[in-house]
């Protein structure tokens, strides 16, 4: 029991109202809420700054790797396209080389079968009617390992203008002999046709079924 004038009772604080129920409040942060206090200090920014940084770090790389691959793609398509075209090219000469080139060397007179074509005069048979005729003197060489087979009707006579001619049976004395020629041999002889043109090149059949071979009329 607390004595009076004790000298260790604290004196009661002024104009303090006793709390109700004798209970103390809770007990207070030191300067909280008082004027002046100063405030508390911000959040650190460092560690969201250092992921941030490193968000976009990451970002850029990205971009770089993405531009790389961009790059890369590119090349392998040019790289695909030159690929494309030395085979598209290759494909091309091996076609040169097949059925329709051994074709157009036989037409130009340069497979086994040597043709020769220059004009001739015309010199009439007793077979001749009234007609008009022009005649070409040709020569077969057969350069061939086969034989080669030779008749008037297998060959043709085309003139200035594109028209071709077939060729008259027997109204030339020099007409060309139906013959087989072995490999060496070679005949000379004419091809006629009705009517009178300037001939432009002749056209010669092997079997009339063979690979043409034609030559300019000289």
């Amino acid at each position: 029991m607390t004595q009076p004038n004790d000298p260790n009772q604290q004196p009661p604080h002024a104009n303090q109202r006793p709390y109700p129920g004798g209970q103390q409040p809770y007990p207070q942060p030191s300067g909280y809420g008082f004027p002046g206090t100063p405030p508390p200090p911000p959040a650190k920014k460092r560690r969201f700054l250092k992921f941030a940084g490193f968000g976009c770090a990451g970002v850029l790389g990205l971009v770089v790797l993405i531009a790389a691959l961009s790059a890369s793609g590119d090349g392998s398509g040019d790289g695909g396209n030159t690929a494309a075209d030395t085979s598209v090219s290759a494909s091309a000469g091996a076609k040169e080389k097949g059925p329709d080139a051994k074709r157009k060397e036989s037409e130009q007179g340069g497979g086994p079968v040597k043709v020769t074509a220059e004009r001739a005069e015309f010199s009439k048979s007793i077979l001749a009617d009234g007609s008009d005729y022009t005649s070409v003197r040709v020569t077969v060489v057969n350069d061939g390992d086969d034989e080669v087979s030779v008749n008037p009707l297998y060959f043709t006579i085309t003139d200035t203008d594109g028209t071709k001619h077939t060729v008259e049976l027997g109204v030339d004395e020099e007409q060309i002999d139906t013959v087989d020629l072995a490999p060496g041999e070679n005949i000379s002889g004419t091809v006629t046709g009705k009517g009178t043109f300037t001939p432009k090149y002749v056209t010669y059949t092997d079997g009339l079924l063979g690979d043409p071979v034609r030559v300019d009329v000289s």
